[in-house]
């Protein structure tokens, strides 16, 4: 394991004996949320991120451990392995390595050349390789049988071997592979299927080297190809590569068994080594892009999760629509239903008095502190009729992004929420309620109904769940949950918990009323010690039997703070958010152990505020009020806007219009960036400048304004 712990430490720049604790604490039950906060004195400080990257490549070493012991294995049963080859593949890095190595025993279909061997034909083979003065014809002449009656028909047979032992080197393999990654290029053109509205006519006529291809440029034209609207080919110089091939085989130029040979190099290049290995550096590509654009898609997720709630307020939420009418719900402050309704400002009913006068009477009579106006259709429409009423009262508008809201109103969880209501009313109330809790809604929806990211339904399905759930994780336990208001769906997510142990938190404190304690945790069927230790310090109790419940303080910290609030004659309610004495220098003389005292550092920043959500509060936005359809859009002008997708190339903003404008990565920053995430996250509120309008094809060209 020490020469594991060498190599993340290179991989990472994370110094080994950090990596050592983390691959203890992880192989003892820690969950990623728990060491990330509880176990900081042991991993020095690693985040959440360092320490998923960690994980993450403890599992593909150990599963590339468990291939080569299979190989081992295997190979030490077969009797005509060549000597050595047993070492190298214990010795070997990689998998790709790992395979090559392991190439010329694994079992495969029978080929020409297998059929070769059988017949006796190695001997052969092998004199024509020692470039001899004779030539391969005259060599064959006494491999002539009943079976193989002419010289050249055992010619083209012991060719057969040799190419066959050519492609099995590992030294060629490696060899090949290092030049196509290097030097091939994948190149598209226009393929057999029409190509409608000319979606892919960026790619009829592109190439670019395989190892500089960008994630969303790889899996755009994958997916050409795979709808048949591009032909794909990787192209490589194969005559330089010929050349040096068959340098390093040519050992006697003057040999007549020269120009055979040659032939089978080519061969062995054009048909096996480049075909076989463009698959494997495609897949390997494709493996990456993949990766890149999970990663992409869980941080444009953490941060919707992470979004601005606003929380204790009563919501009026608006599901706004022409025809259909818009749907209104009133909230209280727990998200509850008061009523529902429907009014028709817009076309083609245009009842715009009779609607304003519903609005007004509903906002007086529910107290409502927010409005909230869903994104989709009719959204901008709705906003300028819902600020030109007048209300006794002081109420915010929002606007508020709908993505996966019908995927939610039509689920079994909105059914079993709102058994007597249809889906109109469901979406309604999803739109409200992402307005007072994002994460608490969202967790709701299948995170790929959100509408982030890129391309998330071309990849691979098991890597982007995985990935999602962990994001959702640890959103969830970066903010922590209330244990007894926090839904099943919310409760499910917090670190050790699951789907069963959640349902039966829920069911114990509609029995009992509440939590009075975190100790009470103990007392819920299916929730042991190391699911108690996992969870306690992400599940807040605000008002119990025990005022550190409120915080962020694990349980297994308690007595440290009040040994340390004894000590400095302060009670520990006047602990809680007093920078003052809680920076006093005393502290780290009271009498505790080295591990106490790395503990309380951290135990020391958990103190220090009263604030028990990171997330702040949501903000009023406002777009501007004389644009309403992309003709209003004219260059250089300056405009406020909302971040609602990230891709690789860029970020994507809702200025107020139906059409996102674009602010590509050039245009993103003075200085070189390469992730628009440097500078940019899901939700944020941003000045725009327009840089172009292409009106026919109903694109908007943006640059981000430093404010």
């Amino acid at each position: 394991m020490e020469e594991l712990y060498s190599l993340f430490q290179n991989e990472f720049d994370i110094q080994a004996w950090k990596i050592k604790q983390v691959v203890v604490l992880l192989d003892n039950g820690n969950t990623i949320p728990f060491i990330a906060r509880y176990r900081k004195e042991q991993t020095g400080n690693l985040d959440d991120i360092q320490l998923i990257k960690i994980k993450d490549a403890l599992h593909k070493f150990r599963e590339f451990l468990v291939l080569k012991e299979k190989i081992v294995k295997q190979l030490a049963e077969n009797k005509d392995v060549k000597p050595g080859i047993i070492q190298k593949i214990s010795e070997a890095q990689n998998k790709a390595e790992l395979e090559d190595l392991y190439l010329p025993y694994k079992p495969r279909r029978v080929t020409k050349a297998d059929m070769a061997l059988k017949a006796g034909l190695a001997p052969l083979a092998k004199m024509i390789m020692a470039q001899g003065t004779r030539h391969p014809e005259q060599l064959a002449e006494r491999f002539i049988t009943t079976d193989f009656k002419t010289r050249e028909e055992v010619v083209e047979l012991a060719g057969e071997i040799i190419k066959l032992w050519l492609s099995e080197r590992a030294y060629w393999r490696k060899k090949v592979r290092f030049f196509i990654w290097n030097e091939g290029s994948i190149t598209a053109k226009k393929g057999s299927k029409e190509d409608e509205g000319e979606k892919f006519s960026d790619y009829h006529h592109f190439s670019e080297l395989i190892k500089k291809i960008p994630p969303h440029r790889f899996l755009a034209i994958k997916r050409g190809e795979r709808e048949g609207k591009l032909k794909l080919s990787l192209k490589a110089d194969k005559e330089k590569l010929e050349i040096e091939l068959g340098d390093s085989l040519i050992k006697n130029p003057g040999s007549p068994s020269v120009p055979f040979l040659k032939k089978m190099v080519k061969q062995v290049i054009y048909k096996t080594l480049i075909p076989s290995l463009t698959t494997e550096l495609m897949s390997k590509k494709r493996v990456w892009a993949e990766e890149q654009s999970v990663g992409i898609f869980a941080k444009n997720i953490f941060d919707l999760l992470m979004a601005s709630p606003l929380p204790n307020q009563r919501i009026l939420a608006i599901d706004p629509a022409f025809r259909s009418g818009c749907k209104l719900v009133c909230l209280n402050e727990q998200g509850d239903l008061l009523h529902n309704e429907t009014i028709y400002p817009h076309p083609p009913q245009r009842d715009f008095k009779k609607a304003m006068k519903k609005l007004q009477n509903l906002v007086n009579a529910y107290k409502i502190d927010a409005i909230a106006i869903g994104n989709g259709t009719a959204s901008r429409e709705t906003e300028y009729f819902v600020k030109k009423c007048r209300f006794n009262r002081d109420v915010k508008v929002f606007v508020v992004d709908e993505s996966g809201a019908s995927v939610y109103s039509a689920s079994s969880i909105a059914r079993k929420e709102f058994p007597g209501y249809d889906v109109t009313v469901r979406g309604a109330i999803s739109i409200g309620r992402r307005l007072a809790d994002p994460m608490a809604e969202l967790v709701k929806i299948d995170p790929k109904a959100i509408g982030v990211g890129q391309y998330q339904h071309d990849i691979n399905q098991v890597l982007l769940k995985k990935k999602l759930d962990e994001t959702v994780m640890l959103a969830v336990n970066n903010v922590g949950v209330n244990l007894n208001s926090a839904s099943s769906y919310l409760l499910r997510y917090v670190s050790g918990l699951g789907e069963k142990v959640a349902d039966e938190i829920v069911s114990y404190r509609t029995q009992k009323g509440g939590f009075r304690n975190r100790d009470e945790l103990k007392k819920i069927a299916g929730l042991g010690s190391k699911t108690y230790e996992q969870a306690a310090g992400f599940l807040r109790i605000e008002n119990g039997d025990e005022l550190l419940d409120a915080t962020i303080v694990h349980p297994e910290s308690y007595s440290l703070v009040y040994r340390m609030a004894k000590k400095l004659n302060c009670p520990v309610n006047n602990l809680i958010g007093n920078k003052e004495v809680l920076e006093n220098p005393i502290i780290m003389d009271i009498e505790f152990n080295q591990t106490e005292k790395e503990k309380l550092v951290y135990i020391i920043e958990a103190l220090k505020t009263k604030e028990k959500d990171p997330r702040k509060p949501a903000k009023v936005f406002a777009f501007n009020k004389n644009l309403r359809t992309i003709d209003d859009i004219i260059p250089d002008m300056i405009l406020p806007g909302i971040v609602t997708n990230i891709v690789k190339f860029g970020a994507f903003v809702d200025i107020g219009i139906k059409e996102n404008g674009l602010i590509h990565l050039s245009n993103m920053a003075e200085r070189y960036i390469t992730d628009p995430q440097e500078v940019l996250s899901i939700h944020q509120h941003v000045i725009v400048k327009v840089i172009e309008v292409d009106k026919p094809r109903k694109r908007i060209g943006l640059g981000l304004q430093t404010e």
